[in-house]
């Protein structure tokens, strides 16, 4: 029996061992560790894992994650991560992270590479300059040979959530200074988030370009639910298009396959919400054999906080697809000499 394919995505929530979050980090691996291990995944995307310099201008390593994969079985998974936007090294905070059981044969991070970021005038803070609005992180591109010798693309991101972007002299401690403000910051936010989202579906049509048949899987956390904007984007579905010819190019978030009570990665407020996907492309579809989210023992991101000191978890349940390789068919044997 041929071997199934899992792929997962999962939202560490800033996984951190420097001080103070050293002191209580055992503690977060005690309740992530098996969570990776439920999972079962031959592939992993996740997001927020941050990472530690030995001094100011040095290198800095990721050895939260690799405390945490100690002894999991991950720890001997072929790795892609992101880097700054300097391109040298890791960023201190929200790191993406991709890894696989299988070997990596081709890599790369896409941060305005195919969409500059948009110009905006400031309008409701005074004394502000006009603004380049760039996105908060890349995604990374991971190509991956399959044991059967399929080529699988697997996309990490982590796009911008719906809160109102930093605006100069417009916010102290928390407190923005006028609505109009507040509002013009969320716009950013907004506008980050779905540019960010063209960005990834620009990636998706420049595979589907050198492979029309080609085996995608676009995960992370898109702080978007599935009829959102980001989404769409990215799903390129032809009742948007209205093009049926290009019905072949639309990812399908695998989680339409779950009931509605199940389909949930975050709790916000009492709100159930979806948040985190894994889209496939068609070809990828035909293969798919289940979904799971994994949020049991998921806490509400806002109240949980308040009554735990040092939550250990994280607020976003991890998803994951399980896929079925086709069996490829049996010759027929040859006829047997006659006597």
């Amino acid at each position: 029996m041929a071997r199934r394919l899992r792929v997962a995505t999962f939202n560490l929530e800033s996984l951190d061992d420097r001080p103070p979050m050293d002191l209580s980090f055992d503690d977060r691996i005690d309740v992530l560790r098996p969570q990776l291990t439920r999972l079962r995944a031959d592939v992993l995307c996740l997001q927020e894992v941050n990472a530690r310099e030995d001094s100011a201008h040095g290198p800095r390593h990721l050895t939260a994650l690799d405390r945490l994969l100690d002894g999991s079985g991950y720890e001997h998974y072929h790795r892609q991560v992101s880097f700054n936007r300097a391109g040298h090294r890791f960023s201190d905070r929200h790191n993406l992270v991709t890894l696989s059981r299988f070997p990596i044969i081709g890599e790369g991070q896409v941060w305005h590479d195919l969409v500059a970021p948009p110009r905006h005038d400031i309008v409701a803070a005074q004394g502000a300059e006009d603004m380049a609005v760039e996105w908060d992180r890349p995604l990374l591109h991971t190509t991956l040979a399959l044991d059967d010798g399929h080529r699988l693309h697997v996309l990490n991101l982590h796009l911008r959530a719906p809160r109102a972007a930093f605006l100069a002299g417009s916010k102290d401690h928390g407190v923005w200074s006028s609505v109009g403000a507040w509002a013009e910051g969320f716009f950013l936010a907004t506008v980050k988030a779905a540019g960010q989202a063209l960005e990834a579906r620009l990636v998706v049509e420049q595979i589907f370009n050198a492979d029309p048949h080609a085996l995608i899987a676009v995960c992370g956390d898109f702080n978007a639910g599935d009829h959102e904007s980001p989404v769409r984007t990215i799903s390129g579905d032809e009742e948007d298009t209205g093009n049926g010819h290009l019905a072949g190019r639309t990812l399908v978030p695998v989680e339409r396959s779950l009931p509605d009570s199940q389909r949930y990665s975050v709790i916000h407020h009492g709100r159930r919400l979806m948040l985190d996907h894994i889209l496939v492309s068609r070809p990828l579809l035909g293969w798919f054999a289940a979904a799971e989210v994994h949020n049991e023992a998921l806490g509400d991101e806002l109240i949980s906080p308040t009554l735990v000191q040092l939550p250990p978890d994280s607020y976003h349940a991890p998803v994951v697809s399980e896929f079925a390789p086709p069996i490829p068919p049996r010759r027929p044997p040859a006829p047997k000499d006659a006597p």
